[in-house]
């Protein structure tokens, strides 16, 4: 694909939205942030999409990245209850009046890193983000596997204790529950209320909290030793804010992991840090465009 071609990806978050222009190098050519007020999402997401074509010229293929499920060819997303009243059903192409793609934000964050970040030239790979909550993405073949319902890759969702309490899926003693933000009051006794105020307490010698994390990167460890048997893959892509913790968490999961991978014939899965930061779900959003049309020429 020539550089020429150019993609608008658009991330929908629940008070910002992020809109890029990129080449098919992945390179920014136009980024721009805007508050969301009540519902005006969708006219903030049409001024944006307008600002983006009036300074970058030309013929752009669209991306969203939005939460939820979307439906079986990207088109709109069909199961997201409780939140952004007229987002289930919204049929992206319509809004836009030319041809667009949607996909929840662990896909286009996946998008993101095959397309033109650290899972580029991978054939099999896992990106999980770790934030509020455990989302992932699944890569087979080059291909971002989506699953017969659309919801493959929700490996915070994975069970680690049968006996814990159901997480908001209903799983018990998820993997979301062991790592995510959402829990941090809970698994830290209402001491802390953001997993970095824990990981700075840690860095300062506190036991407790020194405990506490690493009792949660540990079940993390377990879960993506757990996944690399399920789905073998080249690399484990870890993103999201929790990421930003550095070596407070890469090195104590690099311990933990030897301990859980099974590593047949000296084998190992890499683990790398996602490329893309704050504009991982708009870049993300514009690949996954730009995979879906080279999808097309196939």
């Amino acid at each position: 694909m020539s550089d020429m071609q150019t993609a608008i990806g658009i991330d929908l978050g629940g008070t910002r939205i992020k809109g890029v222009v990129v080449n098919a190098s992945g390179a920014v050519l136009e980024q721009q942030y805007h508050l969301i007020e009540k519902d005006n999402w969708k006219e903030t997401i049409l001024q944006t999409v307008d600002s983006l074509k009036k300074n970058i010229p030309g013929q752009h293929l669209i991306g969203v990245s939005a939460p939820g499920i979307p439906d079986e060819n990207n088109t709109c997303i069909s199961f997201m209850p409780g939140r952004l009243s007229g987002l289930e059903g919204l049929n992206w192409s319509i809004l836009f009046g030319q041809t667009a793609w949607v996909a929840n934000d662990a896909i286009a964050a996946m998008a993101a890193e095959s397309k033109f970040g650290v899972a580029k030239g991978l054939k099999h790979a896992v990106l999980l983000t770790l934030g509020t909550g455990v989302g992932g993405a699944i890569l087979i073949n080059g291909q971002i596997y989506q699953g017969a319902f659309q919801k493959a890759g929700h490996m915070g969702h994975i069970s680690l204790n049968h006996e814990g309490e159901p997480d908001v899926t209903g799983m018990p003693g998820s993997l979301e529950d062991a790592i995510g933000n959402c829990t941090i009051e809970k698994r830290s006794m209402g001491r802390y209320k953001y997993t970095h105020d824990l990981i700075n307490a840690c860095k300062e010698g506190d036991p407790f909290a020194g405990m506490i994390w690493l009792n949660s990167v540990k079940q993390l460890a377990v879960g993506i030793a757990s996944i690399t048997n399920i789905l073998s893959p080249e690399a484990v892509i870890l993103g999201g804010g929790i990421t930003e913790a550095g070596d407070s968490l890469f090195k104590p999961l690099e311990d933990f992991i030897g301990l859980y991978e099974w590593r047949a014939g000296g084998n190992r899965t890499k683990i790398l840090k996602a490329a893309f930061g704050d504009l991982a779900g708009a870049i993300g959003a514009a690949g996954f465009a730009l995979m879906q049309q080279d999808k097309q020429k196939l």
